[in-house]
């Protein structure tokens, strides 16, 4: 992979890490923000948050798959370099939301695994 398409990654990444981060307050602010100084965070549930990525992979998924059946067609202005750009990158965010499935398959195993 070239120095360009990393870096290419590195500013999606870091638009979707503002995106998300923009939706959340931080803990200190939202303490000092609530009445009486203390109490809830306001922001997107977790539920809400991992829809959004199940969301946004499936749509990756979906516009690659019809990107792809565009070019088996050969319909005009779909070249085969796009068509695996976009592939690839369904791949990689369904390759992500594993990971982070199995993340929370183990964490939740942790937790009804401890002793009280």
């Amino acid at each position: 992979m070239s120095n360009m398409a990393i870096d290419q990654v590195l500013a999606q990444i870091r638009s979707m890490s503002a995106q998300a981060g923009s939706a959340i307050k931080p803990v200190a602010a939202a303490a000092v923000d609530a009445p009486g100084g203390a109490g809830g965070v306001q922001g997107p549930a977790f539920g809400e948050l991992l829809k959004q990525g199940i969301d946004s992979v499936n749509q990756s998924q979906q516009s690659a798959s019809a990107l792809a059946d565009a070019w088996e067609r050969g319909a005009s202005g779909v070249d085969l370099a796009r068509v695996m750009i976009e592939s690839q990158k369904a791949s990689v965010s369904f390759r992500a939301l594993t990971e982070v499935r199995n993340r929370l398959v183990t964490v939740y195993q942790d937790i009804m695994n401890m002793s009280i």
